[in-house]
């Protein structure tokens, strides 16, 4: 039952979100008002402009079981597109789960709206939905800005979200596709995600997210791993060392034509690095190198 109540919830809130459209000019678009009947199943079909990219089977099952013991709690949204032809607006899984049960019929809102009104709805639904992963909400708040034309400022006014909210979501978008399908899977968080949103190179954003699996990194470990990698310590020689090392610096620049790195650990161990510009520049140091 307590997943009955959630599920009223939601809907009671879409249902907020698109009723008060009438009213307010700065919301949603205006949107005559719906009725509520049974449509033959055969009847309708999906609704091209759906944001979910897919439905979790066991969630579906779920729902299949829910409906057969207590029934369909919020009606799908549907609009008329000729005498006996209807669209999908929002409800897809409600309709997959009827189908799967052999209902011929399933209870419907019929709303008067048309293609971009029917994008809105069903995007702003699924914004909504709580089982909505971070990179299908990121998608979804692109969608409204870029097909309905709407800044981030007046998309934040509408779904009444923070625009750093948004923002946050959408910089999500920037990272490698294997990368957000991580997200997506649930392998790493959105705060993972965000950790590596400043990480140009995409190999490296990979290197890490690997890392992040194979070790079980934290949000927090994950932030510090990249911090360490983005600026290395440079330890400081012995300075008995110094004149030799800045001497040895200064005759390694000049033959290799190119600025020169020593960088030392606590164990005395370290690295040299060597700077090239470009493809061409890097093979004419290793060709120097193995002079």
């Amino acid at each position: 039952m307590a997943k009955a109540t959630k599920k009223q919830v939601l809907g009671r809130g879409l249902t907020t979100i698109l009723e008060d459209s009438k009213n307010n000019p700065g919301s949603i678009s205006n949107i005559n008002k719906n009725y509520s009947t049974e449509i033959d199943i055969s009847k309708i079909s999906l609704n091209p402009f759906q944001p979910r990219s897919a439905f979790d089977k066991e969630k579906l099952d779920e729902l299949v079981i829910s409906i057969k013991n207590i029934g369909l709690i919020q009606p799908i949204t549907i609009k008329k597109i000729s005498k006996n032809k209807f669209q999908l607006i929002s409800g897809e899984r409600r309709l997959r789960a009827f189908k799967k049960l052999k209902i011929d019929k399933i209870p419907c809102y019929i709303r008067k709206a048309d293609d971009q009104q029917s994008l809105e709805m069903a995007l702003v639904e699924n914004i909504h939905r709580q089982d909505l992963d971070s990179i299908e909400i990121a998608i979804s708040y692109k969608r409204l800005i870029e097909e309905i034309k709407l800044t981030q400022e007046e998309l934040s006014e509408k779904i009444g979200k923070k625009r750093s909210t948004i923002t946050n979501y959408l910089r999500l978008l920037k990272l490698n596709p294997i990368i957000q399908s991580g997200i997506k899977d649930g392998f790493i968080s959105m705060g993972h995600g965000r950790a590596m949103i400043n990480i140009d190179d995409e190999k490296l954003q990979l290197s890490i997210y690997e890392r992040i699996i194979s070790k079980n990194l934290s949000v927090r470990n994950t932030e510090k791993l990249i911090s360490s990698l983005k600026n290395p310590v440079k330890k400081k020689i012995n300075d008995d060392l110094s004149n030799d090392f800045l001497k040895q610096k200064i005759k390694t620049e000049k033959k290799l034509q190119t600025k020169v790195d020593f960088i030392f650990s606590k164990n005395k161990t370290g690295k040299i690095i060597l700077n090239f510009k470009s493809k061409s520049d890097f093979l004419r140091l290793i060709k120097k190198i193995n002079e």
